[in-house]
């Protein structure tokens, strides 16, 4: 029984991690990073695929973590899909590391790489290199913004031909 829940407490602490040269940012302000971000990009997985319109809400919890609400819409499906989950600073609070569970006692890591000095973009990672977002406070951002977003994560090793620009108008 000991083994099994070694092994069961490795897989999960396993998703804790990030990639390797993924490090996430410092002097990250919680408050600053809470309200509504857009997801401008992403590499596809199955919980998005299809999805357009795809939104972020952050919000304080009462018992100090961060309420996610991620909405989307379904085009073949015609309608709007929610799904809502819970987040918590993994070690320093002034470190853009979270732990993310939409599904009970599992946890896997939003990393915050990069987020420019006024909060306005956000370049985000998982566990891997299979999970990518560029998020932004607006539903659109610059070219600059996206070719940044693009160069950083291939210097990083994330499939950028994989990467889906996702429609938001």
């Amino acid at each position: 029984m000991r083994i099994v829940l070694l092994v069961f407490s490795l897989l999960l602490s396993g998703c804790l991690g990030m990639p390797r040269d993924v490090e996430p940012v410092k002097s990250f302000e919680l408050d600053r990073y809470l309200g509504t971000w857009y997801e401008i990009a992403r590499l596809d997985h199955s919980f998005e695929r299809g999805l357009t319109h795809v939104s972020a809400d952050y919000s304080l919890r009462d018992d100090g973590g961060v309420r996610v609400l991620n909405r989307g819409f379904d085009k073949a499906e015609n309608t709007w899909r929610e799904a809502e989950g819970k987040a918590y600073l993994v070690a320093d609070p002034q470190q853009g590391h979270f732990k993310v569970s939409f599904f009970g006692p599992f946890y896997s890591s939003y990393v915050v790489f990069e987020l420019d000095e006024a909060y306005r973009y956000a370049f985000v990672s998982g566990y891997n290199r299979s999970y990518l977002w560029l998020l932004a406070r607006t539903p659109t951002v610059s070219q600059e913004v996206r070719t940044r977003f693009m160069v950083r994560s291939k210097a990083l090793g994330f499939d950028i031909d994989s990467v889906i620009f996702v429609e938001q108008n």
